[in-house]
């Protein structure tokens, strides 16, 4: 099976936002470098897995990547892109 297409981009943590109400979770609102300015924030819920299974938290300014994938099905040949002569 083939990997999915994908790309990365660099972002940073900017701020951890606490909830209105006990029942809602934490958020993380992380900068997307690279992206339009009106785009490059997204918020996510602050609770990741560690490589032991554990729940752990973003901190401000923690600098993570964001990782796009998509099914090889649901992507198109760039048209625009330049391929080397056969």
């Amino acid at each position: 099976m083939s990997e999915k297409p994908s790309t990365t981009m660099p972002a940073t943590v900017e701020k951890i936002i606490k909830p209105a109400f006990p029942s809602q979770p934490e958020r993380a609102q992380i900068a997307v470098h690279g992206a339009d300015q009106l785009y490059r924030e997204l918020r996510i819920e602050n609770s990741l897995t560690d490589e032991n299974g554990e729940k752990v938290r973003l901190k401000p300014g923690a600098e993570v990547e964001v990782t796009i994938a998509a099914d090889p099905a649901d992507t198109a040949k760039d048209k625009s892109a330049k391929t080397a002569p056969h």
